[in-house]
């Protein structure tokens, strides 16, 4: 009898850590996030939007902690979903521009792969647009399963689950780009007329014109945050439907800022900044580090924080390679004073920012400053909102700040977003602004050559390097990558005057090619009365045998100097066989003075389907749509869905 008492004291230990084991299980919450796209918190009713029509977004907060200062990584969609589902910025993964779909390492999982390792049930439904290669296999591997019917219905009995669900009714393609008659049917169509806004029932932001025209147009912002809030209603229904609202958190979000022009694809405030709201249940509510019901913070977060919050909430092991903050929990990380954000290429429209918020204060760094804000990029061109802005141009009908959309950009911005939410006003030369201007600066540096960002490479080199590689690992070793040289030269580039006009010249004839290319794409921001003093150095450096150098060279030689080599040079990489070459050149050709020699070449390249026959659709797409954008320019195409590519 004492032998078996014996034995049963002896099983207490397990059976109590088994009882434990099972109640820690029980107690791990569901998720549920749901993400909208292209929308900015300005017009949400719980922002401060009185004409928002936003009821349920609107009780969420109201019930739950809305961020005042949340951000998304990037600009564009597949930029900022690589953020989101590795937990990694894009500037270290070299996945910043817009599907590109480059090579990651091996050992790097979507986060939701390491939450059913902790024993969760993870669902995506549905949008993924992740853009890595191998994106099937990246996706199978991150969740039990991801399509148009995924949810938490289909776990097991008892399995906590994270499913996340995306709306697509806020997308830019409602907002903005598809024809008018395609969104009355999408969008209005589906609300009945009293939830419908009024196309005068709203204030116009000051960076558009205020008309008749352009109200039409922008009345479809407002609806199509309706038609969102009301499916988003019917995916609560469900929740409570099936008696899980109690042991559910729910994240809301959207992926980038609004999805209208200076909006998505910009780097400034209005393409960062996202609404950001979490619901806690009542049986979670201690885990909010914020206060309960209708809570405001103003901490800082971005994408990168979502993923090892994620992970550490449902009890996983966060990987070594995420360095974001975890937001939720005993072990929640030390708040952050700034933030550094990205815009890298959008479609066929190239460009490099780099940006630092401390949520009051935007500051932007314009690395490609000779493209305007409101860029040549098709899905944008081809709207009715992009053709009413550029023919009210021509019309002079824009006020100075709406005509500066069209203008070269200065280097640098910086705005008081709590003084200036529409940015209106670029403070970087303001004295008072000197003491703001110059932290930022710093911390980007630091920030920037800390995190050995791999975008100062070319997209040709980052394709390069992943045909048998990956950027992240490439970016970490000095031999490869001298990421100091090369940031010191691209420090320069966007700065105006003969005197770095100079320094640029110099650096020609570094030995490093990026180094070059950086001397090359800075030269091609100066004016041409500046340029004019070097023509041997340029004409020289149209021969570099790095091809991004000669390309760039070839296009300030023809429009400063009309340079018949260059225009020669210029056809030739616009019939390259390597799409980012291609591109980096019709690129260029969109902003030169004179485009006519180079009309029937680009009409060439747009008629061949599939030229990039080993490539992805985006890269074939990227190429027609620029040289639609070129054509278009001139009047040669429509500009209009129907001439997208």
């Amino acid at each position: 009898m004492r032998k078996i008492l014996i034995k049963k004291i002896g099983l207490l230990p397990f059976f109590l850590t088994v009882i434990s084991s099972v109640c820690f299980a029980q107690k791990k919450p569901n998720i549920l996030w749901i993400t909208i796209e292209d929308t900015s918190p300005q017009f949400i009713g719980c922002y401060g939007n009185k004409d928002a029509r936003t009821p349920v977004i609107d009780q969420l907060a109201k019930e739950g902690v809305r961020f005042s200062n949340a951000f998304s990584t990037g600009t564009v969609c597949s930029p900022s979903r690589t953020a989101l589902i590795t937990g990694v910025k894009v500037y270290e993964t070299g996945t910043g521009n817009h599907r590109s779909n480059y090579t990651l390492p091996a050992n790097m999982h979507g986060f939701p792969y390491y939450m059913k390792q902790a024993g969760y049930h993870t669902s995506n439904n549905a949008k993924t647009d992740y853009n890595v290669f191998k994106e099937k296999q990246f996706i199978a591997d991150a969740w039990n399963e991801s399509s148009g019917k995924a949810g938490w219905w289909n776990r097991k009995p008892g399995q906590p689950f994270f499913s996340v669900f995306n709306y697509n009714d806020s997308h830019q393609s409602r907002t903005m780009t598809d024809a008018y008659p395609k969104y009355v049917k999408e969008v209005l169509d589906e609300l009945p007329e009293n939830e419908r806004i009024a196309e005068n029932a709203f204030e116009m932001p000051p960076i558009y014109r205020d008309s008749p025209e352009m109200r039409k147009q922008f009345a479809r912002v407002y609806n199509s945050l309706k038609l969102t809030d009301n499916k988003i209603a019917k995916l609560l229904k469900r929740l409570d439907d099936d008696h899980l609202r109690d042991s559910t958190i729910i994240f809301f979000f959207g992926d980038h800022g609004e999805g209208i022009p200076r909006g998505k694809t910009n780097g400034i405030d209005l393409g960062y900044r996202v609404p950001f709201v979490i619901w806690f249940p009542p049986m979670y509510k201690h885990l909010s580090p914020w206060g309960e019901s209708g809570a405001v913070t103003d901490e800082l977060i971005d994408f990168e924080d979502l993923a090892p919050t994620l992970i550490s909430l449902a009890g996983g092991k966060i990987p070594d390679h995420m360095k974001g903050r975890k937001l939720i929990g005993p072990d929640r990380s030390p708040k952050t004073d700034h933030l550094v954000l990205s815009s890298d290429r959008s479609d066929n429209g190239i460009d490099m920012i780099r940006s630092v918020t401390d949520g009051r204060y935007m500051y932007s760094r314009n690395f490609m400053p000779f493209m305007p804000e409101a860029r040549y990029i098709r899905y944008m061109e081809i709207s009715e909102m992009k053709q009413q802005m550029r023919k009210d141009l021509a019309d002079q009908k824009l006020d100075r700040l709406q005509s500066s959309l069209f203008t070269e950009r200065p280097a640098e911005f910086l705005f008081d977003i709590k003084n200036d939410p529409w940015e209106t006003k670029n403070l970087i030369n303001d004295p008072k602004m000197k003491v703001v201007a110059e932290k930022m600066r710093e911390q980007l540096s630091t920030s920037l050559l800390k995190s050995r960002d791999v975008m100062f490479l070319p997209e040709y080199e980052i394709g390069l390097i992943s045909q048998a590689g990956n950027a992240y690992d490439y970016r970490v070793k000095d031999e490869n990558y001298p990421i100091k040289e090369i940031f010191a030269a691209a420090s320069l580039s966007g700065k105006r005057g003969a005197d770095m006009a100079a320094q640029q010249i110099k650096l020609l004839k570094n030995n490093n090619k990026i180094v070059r290319y950086w001397a090359a794409l800075g030269l091609r921001s100066q004016n041409a009365p500046v340029l004019k003093s070097f023509e041997k150095e340029l004409v020289e450096a149209m021969e570099d045998d790095y091809q991004p150098v000669a390309i760039t060279c070839s296009a300030i030689a023809f429009d400063v100097f009309k340079n018949e080599t260059a225009a020669a040079n210029l056809k030739k990489y616009v019939d390259s066989d390597n799409a980012e070459l291609a591109l980096m050149s019709i690129n260029y050709l969109l902003y030169v003075s004179d485009k006519k020699p180079f009309i029937e070449t680009i009409r060439s390249v747009q008629k061949v389907e599939n030229r990039f026959v080993d490539e992805s659709k985006s890269r074939n797409y990227k190429v027609k749509a620029a040289c639609m954008d070129f054509l278009g320019s001139l009047g040669l195409v429509p500009n209009n869905p129907e001439y997208a590519e």
